[in-house]
């Protein structure tokens, strides 16, 4: 176990990825961290509405990709932007894998750590796993994907919305004068709270 990829884990933006039946999925989240050293625990909170989510919650397993600041936006897209029940997330990518034998995201990745999970927490609409660490590996000596490194440099700009609702996550505009209380963001699956009026 690398203990450098704790210190870049440390950072901010990951692709979570799991299998299940033979499937291989990913989602990109921001809610990770280590919790203790020895032994090495992480925790995760996962939206309980993605595919990822219930295939962790069935096997117990996952891996998180530390992205790198050479992670383009077609990442965030890609493993954010739409579900892996309408599609193989996977499809034309390089298979690689660590020992469990879930895929991780391969380039723009730094780092990659892989989790058994211990214990799960119901937070209402996401579940909070924590896991055992059960390998932690260095890719590449690239500086970690930070949120205003993604916001400053990686997210488009978003076009004119003036007097409009925009998803600060993925720049969804919502076309309506006032938000619903109970609005899902339609790409990023993120509530009302990921909400701004321009």
């Amino acid at each position: 176990m690398e203990k450098e990829a704790f210190f870049k884990f440390s950072y901010g933006l990951f692709v979570l990825t799991a299998r299940q039946d033979g499937k291989d999925n990913g989602c990109i989240i921001n809610t990770a961290g280590q919790l203790t050293e020895d032994p090495a625990r992480i925790q995760i909170s996962v939206n309980k509405k993605n595919l990822t989510h219930d295939m962790i919650l069935a096997t117990g397993e996952f891996n998180l990709s530390v992205l790198s600041e050479d992670a383009v936006f077609w990442i965030f897209q890609h493993y954010g932007f739409q579900s892996g029940r309408d599609v193989d997330k996977f499809a034309n990518l390089p298979d690689v894998r660590t020992p469990n034998g879930i895929r991780y995201v391969g380039g723009c990745t730094n780092a990659v750590l892989s989790g058994k999970v211990i214990t799960t927490v119901d937070c209402g609409s996401h579940t909070l796993f924590i896991a055992e660490v059960t390998e932690a590996q260095v890719l590449s000596n690239d500086r970690s994907m930070t949120y205003q490194y993604y916001f400053d440099n990686v997210k488009p700009k978003p076009q004119k919305t003036e007097g409009k609702w925009v998803c600060k996550i993925c720049n969804y505009v919502y076309e309506g004068d006032e938000l619903p209380a109970d609005y899902i963001c339609p790409l990023c699956k993120h509530g009302p709270e990921a909400f701004e009026k321009q």
